[in-house]
């Protein structure tokens, strides 16, 4: 009997820190969705209930925001960056676990060692770059230093251990040459691994806030990140305004998330199909 009150309680304390934290993970993003249908007053007095404001504030932010040219600036960045850095970082990944040489360790490593750079140190150097090769105020210049990304590669390396070797030996012994094996052996069977990937550099890519804020200048240029912050930092900002913007700019990287779940576990799992 007292077995089962101890087990019992365990279970209600465990359940009950379970949903404390969900909720506490959910709150934010309730919060803003709440928001968005509460006027600026009611949201500075900290309302957390559904409001009637909601199609005023979305016709406001429609009117302020050409949303249709700031959610494809940033749909354009987040997609070139994303297909670009999976292609590069997934090759030297590839590389750095297949192919063995002397200094191989070593180049990974001093690799390695620029994750701990701080991306303020780079900010005036890749300014000064991008401005000598004219390429200030262009989304080019924003996804071009996102494309050799230490970490994705680190990503790919250790999934790649887990890459079954008998298959890159079949492969050679059918003939194959090396980039044949990796378009149609190894893609395919790391797709997992791609999806996850997939899912960290969009997000990130879509969410870049501060070398977008230094490079692009223009207002025909900016990304609806920029374009929210803007809107915060008016002299008299419309926090309803804001949140359905924010609200909005949230749903792209909910659907991509959503659509690729399974995926994304089964990558961040290391696991190989």
């Amino acid at each position: 009997m007292t077995n089962g009150i101890g087990r019992a309680a365990s279970a209600l304390l465990t359940y009950g820190l379970l949903g404390l934290m969900a909720f506490l993970s959910v709150f934010p993003f309730l919060w803003m969705v709440l928001g968005a249908t509460n006027s600026s007053i009611d949201i500075i007095k900290g309302r957390v209930l559904p409001g009637e404001f909601l199609s005023t504030n979305v016709d406001k932010f429609f009117t302020q925001v050409n949303a249709p040219l700031v959610f494809w600036n940033s749909a354009k960045i987040a997609i070139l960056a994303t297909v670009l850095t999976l292609a590069v970082s997934s090759l030297a990944g590839y590389g750095f676990e297949i192919f063995r040489s002397r200094h191989r360790e070593r180049l990974y490593r001093a690799m390695l060692l620029t994750l701990m750079i701080p991306f303020a140190a780079l900010m005036i150097p890749l300014f000064i770059m991008m401005g000598k090769a004219g390429l200030i105020n262009t989304h080019i210049a924003v996804v071009l230093p996102t494309i050799g990304s230490a970490f994705v590669v680190f990503y790919f390396r250790q999934c790649t251990k887990a890459f079954p070797s008998e298959l890159r030996d079949a492969a050679k012994v059918d003939g194959l040459k090396e980039w044949q094996i990796f378009l149609f052996i190894y893609v395919p069977v790391m797709r997992s691994t791609y999806a996850a990937a997939f899912i960290i550099v969009f997000m990130t890519a879509w969410n870049n806030y501060l070398w977008p804020l230094i490079v692009l200048q223009s207002n025909e240029t900016k990304t609806i990140t920029l374009v929210i912050s803007s809107l915060a930092s008016a002299y008299y900002p419309d926090y309803g305004v804001v949140m359905v913007g924010t609200v909005l700019a949230t749903l792209p990287t909910l659907a991509v998330f959503f659509f690729m779940q399974r995926q994304f576990v089964q990558g961040m799992l290391g696991s190989v199909k």
